[in-house]
């Protein structure tokens, strides 16, 4: 199989870089087993700093679909809870590049990190409702931080929000310019680089407890509610109707 998540190390930053330009990103279940392993094994290498960031302008499309509506989503669900658990405790420092479009589950990664950065052009949604499911999954880590005001008009809406907005209701760190957006990563990550790895990692881990929390008491809530909104009549209808639309444009 081709390689859908590429990892190397410059300079004490480990990129991460998502590259299945097929489905812009989904959240397939091989994209989504080698960026856990990739994380996973980051945890012990010489990087100080974490960045996941697309190949391509996309970042993610969210949940892969076609893999949705061909099969249950339960272990797809479980494993994507995982895999924020995995980004909150993660010992190191993860920053997003946002230099293209977000959507749904994907906005489960970027909740998850410590801190996002985002190109004024990337546009967000969350897509959930229009297609007969609930961010029920990613609700874990994009709740905590949302104002409720904000999770009420984007999660039942599905509307398409733009860079600026996202920043004010909390869901990315800072917006820049487009073509700031590599310097401003790089500004970033030197910025954490000038802390001690175990004042990064001890103030990561004070700062993550609230969010730690409710991923361990909702986890098992939220995976099953997920698969049980997948394996519905109502979804399975919507997901095709998306997916004919999308292969006649």
């Amino acid at each position: 199989m081709t390689e859908l998540v590429h990892y190397e190390i410059a300079a004490g930053v480990g990129t991460v870089t998502l590259d299945s330009p097929k489905n812009r990103n989904a959240l397939s279940r091989q994209l989504t087993t080698e960026l856990f392993d990739t994380l996973t094994a980051a945890q012990d290498d010489e990087s100080v700093v974490v960045v996941i960031r697309s190949a391509d302008r996309v970042f993610c499309s969210g949940a892969d679909l076609s893999e949705a509506a061909s099969g249950g989503m339960e272990d797809g669900a479980k494993f994507l809870v995982e895999m924020q658990r995995l980004i909150v405790t993660h010992p190191k420092p993860i920053v997003v590049r946002l230099g293209g479009p977000v959507r749904a589950g994907g906005l489960g990664i970027v909740a998850s990190a410590d801190l996002a950065i985002c190109a004024d052009d990337v546009t967000f949604a969350f897509t959930e409702a229009r297609l007969g499911l609930a961010p029920a999954v990613i609700s874990l880590t994009v709740l905590p931080r949302l104002t409720s005001r904000a999770a009420s008009d984007t999660f039942l809406t599905g509307r398409t929000f733009d860079a600026s907005e996202a920043a004010a209701m909390g869901l990315v760190t800072r917006v820049v310019p487009g073509d700031e957006l590599d310097a401003e990563i790089a500004r970033t990550c030197a910025d954490l680089m000038e802390a001690h790895p175990q004042g990064l990692a001890e103030t990561k881990a004070l700062l993550a407890t609230d969010i730690l929390e409710r991923i361990d008491a909702k986890a098992a809530e939220m995976a099953t509610l997920s698969a049980r909104l997948f394996a519905s009549d109502g979804a399975r209808e919507a997901m095709t109707r998306f997916l004919e639309r999308r292969a006649s444009s």
